[in-house]
Order: C-alpha cells, then sequence, then structure tokens
C-alpha cells in the first residue's frame, strides 16, 4: 500500500531512523532482523536474489522507477501489504539523517544464512564453488563492499566472513557493492582460524595474503599445476586493513601469497589487492 508521509515522527518509519549511526544500526538491524538497502539499482538486485522487503520508502519524483521492483517483490505496483512510504525529500533526509539521492530505501528481511560446508558445496549454481576469498578481521565496510564487487565482477564463486569482520548486509557495504552482496553467495565463517580445516577437508587449497619473506609470489601461485588444474579449488584468504592477517592463519594456511611491487610501494589497500588475486586466480577455461 502507498502511504503519504509528511512528518518524521510516524513511528512506523522507526526502521529507517538514523541510518548513518553505525552503533544505533547494528543493534537495530540484529534485533529486527533486517538490512537497509539503497538505491533503486541496489534493490532491484536483492528482489532479484529472492529476499523480501518489510517496506520501500521513496520520494515521489522515483516512485514511478521503484513501482516495477515493487510489483516483482509483493505482486503489487502498490506493493499491497507491504507499505511503500512517499515523503517529500526534506523529510527524508530529516529520517534518514542523510540526502537521499539515490532514489529509495528499502528495509529487507535478513536472509538465513547458509551453513559454510553446503554453502560452499552449492554456491556455483548447485555445484561446488571453485573460488572462494575469506575476509579475515575486514572491519571497513567500504572495503568489504569493493571487495564483494571485485568477487562478483572477477568470477569468485563464494565468500566467508569470520566473525571479526563487517556486516556485508550494512548499508554503506552494499551501496559500495552496488548490490553484489546478493549476487555472490556468503556467510560466515566460526572459530576461525581453527575452522581453516573444514576448508581443507572439502577439498581447497588454501592461500594467506601475507607480507612474508617465504611468500611465493601471486603469478607464480596462480600457474602452479595444482591451481591451474581445470578441477582446482582455491580459498584466498585477505586480512585486516592495519595488521593483515593473524599468524595463526599464515600458519595453518597451505601457502603464503604476495602481490610483487613496483615503485618502492609494500602494499595495496585490501580491496585492491582482492581484484588483483581474484583477477589472477581466476577460472581461465
Amino acid at each position: 500500500m502507498i502511504i503519504q508521509l509528511n512528518e518524521t515522527s510516524d513511528p512506523r518509519l522507526d526502521d529507517y531512523l538514523r541510518l548513518t549511526d553505525v552503533n544505533l544500526r547494528k543493534k537495530l538491524e540484529t534485533d529486527r532482523g533486517l538490512y537497509m538497502a539503497e538505491s533503486t539499482k541496489v534493490i532491484s538486485r536483492a528482489v532479484e536474489a529472492g529476499h523480501s522487503p518489510r517496506s520501500f520508502l521513496t520520494s515521489e519524483k522515483w516512485l514511478p522507477g521503484l513501482e516495477p521492483w515493487v510489483e516483482k517483490a509483493t505482486g503489487a505496483k502498490d506493493g499491497a501489504e507491504v507499505p511503500v512510504y512517499v515523503a517529500p525529500e526534506a523529510v527524508l533526509e530529516d529520517i534518514t539523517g542523510f540526502k537521499v539521492h539515490r532514489g529509495a530505501l528499502a528495509a529487507m528481511n535478513r536472509p538465513e544464512l547458509m551453513d559454510v560446508e553446503e554453502l560452499l558445496r552449492t554456491a556455483r549454481g548447485g555445484k561446488p564453488a571453485r573460488r572462494v576469498v575469506i575476509l579475515e578481521a575486514l572491519v571497513d565496510h567500504t572495503n568489504v563492499g569493493a571487495i564483494f564487487r571485485s568477487c562478483a565482477a572477477l568470477g569468485v564463486d563464494a565468500v566467508l566472513v569470520t566473525d571479526d569482520s563487517a556486516d556485508p548486509l550494512y548499508r554503506r557495504a552494499v551501496r559500495v557493492s552496488m548490490g553484489t552482496v546478493f549476487q555472490v553467495p556468503w556467510t560466515r565463517i566460526h572459530d576461525w582460524p581453527h575452522s581453516i580445516t573444514r576448508l581443507r577437508e572439502a577439498g581447497y587449497i588454501t592461500a594467506a595474503l601475507a607480507l612474508r619473506e617465504e611468500s611465493i609470489a601471486l603469478d607464480e601461485f596462480a600457474a602452479l599445476p595444482q591451481i591451474a588444474a581445470e578441477d582446482s579449488r582455491v580459498a584466498f584468504i585477505l586480512g585486516t586493513e592495519g595488521d593483515g592477517l593473524k599468524r595463526r592463519t599464515i600458519a595453518n594456511a597451505d601457502y603464503s601469497v604476495v602481490i610483487p611491487m613496483a615503485g618502492h610501494v609494500d602494499s595495496l589497500n585490501v580491496a585492491a589487492a582482492s581484484a588483483v588475486a581474484c583477477w589472477e586466480l581466476r577460472i581461465r577455461n
């Protein structure tokens, strides 16, 4: 149902309040089992992935572009039983804490995460994942979103996220990813790095991206027969923005890998490094 609003105090808008307050959003979205999709493009990708909306919030200007996705998600252009809130842009800004310049927002029901083994077994359209990226302790939502976008663009089949990493469904991560967090299957991997054994048992060669003297160059690693093989399964581990990977992680991985640098640069930003690694380790046949 389309509901016209002209004030910010309506309690039905609580899902959208203070979207820029990270601590508030973590609690609110966890308690309510929701995440926020921002922009018609992101909403469309969430709907295409089969996620269900709690409500939509937009202005009159952007409503026509949103309606096809409201209809696809709910079966009705007006949302049927799902509220479609329409308000002036100034009201939207008061509610959210920022200028809603991307057209629309949607409060989406957060899907239940799959078990790690099930995800790895089915990530590639019901077939096992061949290329997996693991995010260890990444706390910057922008980096998380950028990595998901690289993974989607460069053929990574699945992403595993440790418990101390940022939420891939947080608004900024979703926005930076351009909604590709809905395209690349992902889940949380618990008890990391001890759970690296779950990957080995599933047949994956694990590689830690780390600045170590003993690290093998990325291109050399990609050329190894067991990596270049058509049926190879590789899990590539990326570490936190500041300190990199934990020592235990590096010690437990099958390989330590480094991207060779020039110009007196010792390393790349983790999001940039992920793109390089995803490209080099892509399936070539």
